[in-house]
């Protein structure tokens, strides 16, 4: 892979090709990206989506939208950062084309923004609940219909390959959907191969997939445009555009540093013990007097989670930039923090948050309620429209399809169009959206 290439301005769905110094410095391509993402209607429901706290009451507590947008500004640091030393390792990318190293850091940035813009409601268990219901629930009966591979698409219902779905689905009048430029669309695709086969290796790129069926043909359109290495002769799989390493760090940074800071703030980790865990990351870093002259927990949590944030954006830059090499040819099969001299105390650090944050009894309790609203939701939406599709709707039915948009496929041919057009809307819901069309259903609402 070359960096040339890898910088595409062309954006999905416009046959223009565009150069980097041709561009209004006043508003870059790559920039455009990010007020696209951020003036979507799908990053907007993320105000309401759970990041790790579901449903919380608390106003400090992050959502999806904050998450997302903490990551974005950890991400654009690593971009420019990386961007610097690729500039002056590679300078014709600077001298004859003209990329800066802002233009790594808006990639990354508008990557970033994006990057859980196809998580459903109630976070990662509404993935599953969507998976369940096809895996054991009532929509197994349909495996006997699809593929290998569309079957596993509902299986293992992928909130990356659901927001690639987001940011590349054109609509009437709207072609190639947000009109992202293709370095944007391959620093956003952290795993870029189908769902089957599932983690044929222990390669980072493997451990999930990125796209759906549905979109396979728009995937394999960015990977040729970016030149990314195919990786398997038998399936649709490519090497990693190494920008999306950086998106994955921020998000990894994100995480671990900032749940573990909400949960100290609920109260769910025992401050003592919190920030034992934060200054071992940050030990030779801070400043002791300035330390002490913080009074209350907030204020020493906030201190030691900036110095984390720092400190782990100078490690991933530093691993990247030692490993570009290997990045370049598609080799390096490790998230980056993986290789970090600080993999112990994050380590301890997820540990922690996943006993006394992921675990507790306020999640967990929330995550089963949200099982059998997305459940309901299915098993609602997914008879009413074959029923539709196959001329015997019940009147039940037709009230329940006039609640839905039209972008629902009702009359798609394609059983697996279907299907994935009502998990695509549900996908869309805010976690509260998702509970009104629970209750409306269930009859507990008028």
């Amino acid at each position: 892979m070359n960096w040339e290439q890898l910088l595409s301005l062309k954006r999905f769905g416009d046959t223009n090709k565009r150069l980097r110094k041709e561009q209004d410095e006043t508003r870059l391509g790559f920039e455009v990206d990010y007020d696209r993402v951020i003036f979507s209607s799908a990053f907007r429901s993320l105000q309401d989506k759970t990041q790790v706290i579901p449903l919380s009451q608390t106003d400090f507590v992050h959502t999806r939208l904050t998450h997302s947008l903490e990551v974005s500004v950890v991400g654009r640091s690593l971009g420019r950062r990386v961007g610097l030393k690729v500039l002056e390792k590679h300078p014709h990318l600077q001298n004859i084309h003209g990329y800066q190293a802002h233009d790594f850091g808006a990639i990354v940035a508008a990557a970033a923004l994006a990057h859980d813009i196809g998580n459903p409601p109630f976070g990662h268990s509404g993935e599953k609940a969507i998976g369940e219901f096809f895996k054991s629930g009532k929509g197994s009966q349909y495996k006997k219909e699809l593929t290998e591979k569309e079957y596993q698409d509902l299986c293992d219902f992928e909130g990356n390959a659901n927001g690639f779905k987001i940011v590349t689905q054109s609509r009437d009048g709207r072609e190639g959907g947000l009109r992202l430029s293709y370095a944007t669309l391959g620093a956003f695709t952290k795993y870029p191969k189908e769902s089957l086969p599932k983690k044929p290796t222990q390669h980072i790129a493997d451990k999930k997939y990125g796209f759906f069926q549905s979109e396979q043909e728009a995937f394999v359109e960015v990977a040729n445009e970016l030149g990314l290495q195919s990786r398997n002769d038998k399936a649709v799989s490519f090497s990693r555009h190494p920008l999306a390493f950086l998106v994955e760090a921020a998000d990894d940074i994100c995480y671990t540093i900032i749940d573990f800071e909400d949960g100290i703030n609920l109260g769910l980790i025992q401050e003592e013990f919190a920030l034992e865990y934060l200054i071992n990351l940050v030990r030779n870093k801070i400043n002791t007097n300035k330390y002490h002259e913080l009074k209350n927990t907030e204020d020493r949590v906030s201190y030691l989670r900036a110095l984390a944030i720092g400190a782990l954006i100078d490690e991933a830059v530093a691993i990247f930039m030692k490993n570009e090499d290997a990045i370049l040819n598609g080799e390096f099969d490790q998230a980056l923090l993986d290789k970090s001299q600080y993999e112990a105390q994050i380590n301890d650090i997820i540990k922690l948050s996943v006993e006394k944050i992921y675990q507790s009894t306020e999640v967990v309790d929330k995550e089963i309620a949200g099982y059998g609203v997305l459940s309901t939701l299915l098993e609602s939406y997914v008879k009413a429209v074959n029923n539709s599709y196959e001329n015997r709707a019940s009147n039940y039915d037709t009230l329940i399809l006039k609640g839905l948009p039209k972008t629902i496929k009702v009359n798609q041919d394609s059983l697996y169009e279907r299907l994935l057009s009502v998990c695509h809307y549900i996908s869309l819901l805010s976690d509260s959206q998702a509970i009104i069309q629970y209750k409306k259903i269930k009859g507990f609402s008028f």
